[in-house]
């Protein structure tokens, strides 16, 4: 079993920068391949980005390329988004996830945490 506690949401304005963190519970965390997802709104929850249980690089969803940077941390259990350049559509409330390895359905998911880009 993991537990996921995300934190680092919050108001920015149109531009800025935010870094969410996600601490998981549990000894096997660098065994587990990490995403964060988002929903915003009256929308489906969405990919945004993941990264391999041993790291490197990660994959993104189209709308954040090159805006966003997933890196882990092993050592602290914590996965992070940086999320720079960040617009109005951003807005949304941001989830992170474990999932056993590539390909496979994310079974453990945290509680979310709210981020508003708005001027």
């Amino acid at each position: 079993q993991v537990q996921l506690v995300e934190t680092g949401g919050g108001l920015v304005q149109p531009g800025g920068s935010l870094r969410l963190s996600c601490e998981a519970s549990g000894r096997t965390f660098s065994t587990y391949r990490m995403g964060w997802f988002r929903q915003a709104p009256g929308k489906e929850r969405e990919f945004v980005a993941a990264i391999g249980g041993s790291a490197g690089r990660g994959n993104y969803a189209d709308s954040v390329k090159g805006r966003f940077t997933i890196s882990r941390d092993n050592a602290k259990n914590t996965v992070y988004l940086q999320m720079n350049s960040l617009k109005p559509e951003d807005t949304a409330v941001y989830y992170c996830a474990a999932a056993w390895g590539l390909g496979l359905p994310y079974n453990y998911w945290g509680q979310g945490t709210q981020v508003t880009v708005s001027s």
